[in-house]
């Protein structure tokens, strides 16, 4: 029986589905809406990522703003120069760009419409 872990999701706060969506869509995300379930949602996909939106009644915070740091996702990929290209051209605000950090990840970070910073890099090889 295999027993590891093999992906994870991630789940966003939103308090407008719309402008999330049509932000995420815009960087090449596929959305399928389930608003008439019991708990609406909306999945997010592109390549092997999938982000769940929750439909929030108070204000989203981000991770660096309640916490004092930290990164609301983190993508994985071996292409981050050419992600960080596209999503320049797209006028999304690149916060962090692209170098190694001080744990050895080649990263960027990049903020969402709803104020999140997400991460997009890897871990180099020592």
């Amino acid at each position: 029986m295999d027993r590891g872990f093999t992906h994870c999701l991630q789940i966003f706060p939103t308090a407008d589905f719309q402008k999330t969506i049509e932000f995420y869509e815009r960087i090449g995300f596929r959305a399928v809406a389930y608003l008439d379930s019991g708990e609406p949602h909306v999945c997010l996909y592109q390549d092997s990522i999938e982000i769940v939106l929750t439909k929030s009644e108070i204000e989203v915070v981000p991770n660096r703003i309640r916490y004092g740091y930290g990164y609301d996702a983190y993508f994985i990929t071996c292409n981050q120069y050419e992600i960080q290209e596209d999503l320049m051209n797209l006028d999304v605000k690149i916060v962090r760009p692209l170098s190694t950090t001080d744990y050895n990840n080649h990263e960027f970070v990049f903020e969402d419409v709803d104020g999140r910073w997400i991460a997009v890099g890897k871990k180099q090889q020592t």
